[in-house]
């Protein structure tokens, strides 16, 4: 020991251990961690952290994180494709008869179709086409399957079916028709569709018809038969009585024959 403090060993081995501290202390004077930066005097300073700030977005990103609204939007059904200003599918019974009531004088096609029926599906695209090129013509959707009910009580039982109104006349063609006999689609267009001067109110459904749908309770539909409907003798005893008639005075045996016929004979109250 006397030796080694001699010859000075010691104080060397004791200044390289402070020489060791001193490099230590100055290697952890700055050391990043994480997010934070530290600074210290080891071994007996203070340690502090102070944290970065973060680097503001571009105005771009910015502007493209508040807008990323991600909608998915319902897929359209091949019915509504190509769908015209002058085409629309109807809602219920009432639905249909009041717009054919309410079209005048304008021809009116009627398009029973179904979802899965595959020929209704392929002559869609060409029914849009006719209706785009002619306005003029109201086109009236009826989706079999959610009307199932109101086609049977319209004798409606083959697809795809087409029914055509106009004004006064009513109903004036029904047929059934595909892509390989679209012509007859086509001929009945060209047909009851040009302009003409009207010929009175639109008549719309059959008597028959709109009996049959009110008689189904199935649907909300509701009725009332024409009033201005009279027996026929009445009809001819009013217009023989009327001053200025068209006929000469009837004779009695006439008369009475008119009044025992039958009660349930309907004749329209107009000229």
């Amino acid at each position: 020991m006397a030796e080694a403090l001699c010859s000075g060993e010691v104080g060397v081995g004791f200044a390289g251990r402070v020489r060791g501290a001193a490099a230590a202390a100055a290697l952890a004077e700055s050391v990043p961690i994480g997010g934070y930066s530290s600074k210290s005097t080891f071994p007996s300073g203070r340690v502090a952290l102070t944290e970065r700030k973060a680097r503001p977005l571009p105005r771009n990103l910015e502007a493209a994180h508040g807008q990323m609204n991600l909608t998915i939007g319902k897929a359209m059904r091949w019915w509504e494709k190509g769908l015209q200003p002058n085409m629309r599918e109807i809602e219920s019974a009432q639905d249909l008869a009041d717009s054919l009531l309410n079209a005048g004088d304008k021809l009116v096609v009627v398009d029973f179709f179904s979802p899965g029926c595959g020929g209704c599906r392929a002559l869609h695209p060409k029914i849009a086409q006719l209706a785009e090129k002619n306005p003029e013509v109201l086109f009236l959707q009826v989706n079999y399957e959610k009307h199932k009910s109101m086609c049977y009580s319209l004798h409606v039982h083959v697809l795809p079916f087409f029914r055509f109104y106009r004004g006064a006349q009513g109903r004036v063609s029904s047929f059934s028709c595909t892509n390989a006999t679209i012509k007859k689609f086509k001929d009945a267009l060209a047909k009851h569709g040009p302009d003409r001067c009207g010929l009175g109110p639109a008549k719309g459904l059959e008597e028959s018809e709109l009996m049959a749908l009110a008689a189904n309770r199935d649907l909300n539909f509701t009725y009332t038969p024409n009033q201005d409907l009279v027996p026929i003798a009445d009809a001819l005893l009013k217009e023989a009585a009327a001053p200025g008639g068209p006929w000469l005075p009837l004779p009695a045996t006439a008369t009475q024959l008119f009044t025992h016929g039958s009660e349930n004979s309907l004749l329209s109250s107009g000229r």
